[in-house]
């Protein structure tokens, strides 16, 4: 891990801060309590701050978060997102640039029936996933019951963000 970027992320001023973390994830008051915890004495003492500030949340923080990335399979999110968060999703999503046609489109099927059911994107952890093992996981999860679901994909943005924050870090 480089040192630098946690002394950087430490440094900065309040606002510039919770810029940077929101980065990594799209919830405005999880970016803000983060923020407020520095200085950070290692990584290790940033990845838990990061944890329990997103657990301490509620439902209407994690779907503003969800709302910063786009759809699997998709370039643009809903919400306006910084040029380097943009790049990370596109990078995480890297395995469903190489998917067939059929399976981008079945993908934008099961995206539209996913958003129908539960309100809003569907969340994964992308990196490292074809856009099979995706469309998978996206189907699987349509038997979900809602409340079970969004916890489901709290899940998922946490593992996002923690992706994010070891790239702020590094970067």
């Amino acid at each position: 891990m480089n040192e630098g970027g946690l002394e950087r992320l430490n440094s900065l001023p309040p606002a510039e801060a919770e810029a940077e973390l929101l980065k990594c994830c799209g919830s405005t008051r999880w970016a803000s309590l983060v923020a407020a915890r520095r200085p950070f004495t290692d990584a290790s003492e940033l990845f838990v701050t990061a944890d329990a500030a997103w657990w301490s949340l509620g439902p209407a923080d994690w779907l503003e978060a969800f709302r910063s990335h786009p759809k699997i399979g998709g370039k643009k999110a809903e919400t306006q997102t910084s040029e380097q968060a943009r790049r990370w999703s596109e990078g995480e999503q890297s395995g469903a640039r190489s998917a067939s046609h059929e399976t981008l489109t079945e993908l934008a099927d099961a995206n539209r029936a996913y958003e129908e059911r539960f309100g809003h994107i569907f969340i994964i952890c992308a990196t490292g996933r074809t856009a099979e093992e995706m469309l998978t996981a996206l189907r699987g999860r349509l038997g979900n019951d809602p409340q079970e679901e969004l916890r489901v994909a709290a899940e998922e943005q946490r593992r996002i963000t923690r992706l994010r924050l070891e790239k702020l870090l590094n970067s």
